[in-house]
């Protein structure tokens, strides 16, 4: 990978919308992005207030002439440069994942995009036609899934190292929302966030449940067919789902479990992945993230370390420090845009794109097909199939 980012010459010229100054967000999409030396962000829209966003990119670095009022003005003035930016990351609110999305895609550009990266499944699906129409690259920020040990599960279980899975299991729990914020003063993520017309088809959804589903999806190369849900506020009065929980029957007839809350007094932004198979399990935590236990039946479990010897070189690859380092998830992030560079840089230079297991946009697009069943099987209180992407 080294030797194809010296091939290529220089970084990627990245522009971003959203994320502006004290924003956790853009900290960490920027820094990410850079980490590696492959790409710059040299552009940006970071506010909807063009006046504001026109200030905001001089304070983190970004010439005064790129820092743009709104996004046409970005994606008009940039097509017309000879060092344009070549790709959009989007890091606004979920609302306007989608038009952004379809408006960098249109330019010509690759995207790397937060979740939901739609509003509902025909929006992703449309995402996915206009991907395969343009010849573009789209990734979606799904950082849990490109830790080391993530990635060491995923290739374990996809092998068949376990045997055939039995059952995934999958929570996220978080604390953020076990007060009731809807009665404290407003600040404008507040104001969004807490908008159902605004936050998804179902807040703890496009907030974390997204993630979750993915990471367990992703590592077990399961998608889900099938799903029983509960989706409701487990605070009294309040307009947004803070919890969400349903069985899963994956493809080939897998079983799973599904549980997400922000609503969770004490919780600690706690993810846990369990895979199941005939021959053994696999446990990984996020409070734990450069580990994973490995138990196959009949032998005693052992721990597998980021950096330990013996990894396959990408999952080595993938961890930047010596282990007992600590690395998180900005370096999870970094794999991220590091794998959407190499495959444009591949590209470029008239190579093979590599196989690389970043979340592109059907995955997220398989991610909406999933909240719009459950929102159904809440609704009827049954199975719901899962839609399937449209395979033209």
């Amino acid at each position: 990978m080294t030797e194809l980012r010296q091939r290529f010459g220089r970084p990627l010229r990245l522009g971003v919308i959203g994320g502006g100054p004290g924003v956790w967000i853009g900290d960490m999409h920027r820094t990410a992005a850079e980490l590696d030396g492959c790409w710059r962000v040299v552009a940006g829209v970071f506010s909807s207030d063009p006046a504001r966003s026109r200030s905001a990119g001089p304070a983190l670095g970004i010439a005064a002439e790129r820092s743009y009022g709104d996004v046409a003005e970005m994606l008009d003035r940039e097509r017309t440069r000879s060092d344009g930016i070549e790709a959009a990351a989007i890091m606004t609110p979920n609302d306007t994942h989608y038009p952004h999305a379809v408006a960098a895609l249109d330019a010509g550009l690759d995207v790397i995009c937060d979740k939901p990266v739609t509003n509902d499944f025909a929006e992703a699906c449309d995402l996915v036609a206009r991907v395969r129409r343009n010849r573009r690259l789209f990734a979606i920020a799904h950082g849990y899934s490109a830790y080391p040990m993530t990635r060491h599960a995923r290739g374990l279980a996809r092998s068949g190292a376990l045997g055939p899975i039995r059952l995934v299991q999958v929570e996220y729990i978080q604390s953020g929302l076990a007060t009731r914020l809807e009665d404290t003063p407003q600040n404008n993520r507040l104001k969004w966030l807490l908008d159902p017309r605004r936050s998804g088809l179902a807040l703890v959804m496009s907030a974390i449940g997204c993630h979750a589903q993915h990471l367990a999806c992703a590592t077990a190369g399961l998608q889900a067919v099938r799903v029983c849900a509960d989706v409701r506020a487990l605070l009294p009065g309040r307009k947004v789902a803070d919890y969400a929980s349903a069985l899963i029957e994956h493809e080939g007839g897998a079983r799973g479990t599904f549980t997400v809350t922000q609503a969770a007094a004490g919780g600690e932004n706690d993810i846990r992945l369990r895979i199941y198979g005939e021959k053994g399990m696999l446990d990984w935590s996020h409070r734990e993230a450069s580990y994973l236990r490995v138990a196959v039946q009949g032998e005693s479990m052992r721990i597998v370390g980021r950096g330990d010897p013996g990894l396959p070189p990408d999952i080595l690859a993938a961890g930047r420090a010596p282990r007992g380092h600590p690395e998180g998830l900005r370096e999870a992030f970094a794999n991220i845009y590091l794998e959407l560079a190499h495959e444009r840089m591949a590209l470029a230079l008239g190579e093979p794109a590599p196989a690389l297991p970043y979340p592109r946009i059907e995955e997220g697009a398989h991610t909406m097909a999933f909240i719009e069943a459950c929102m159904t099987s809440q609704r009827s209180g049954g199975w719901v199939d899962v839609a399937a992407l449209p395979t033209n």
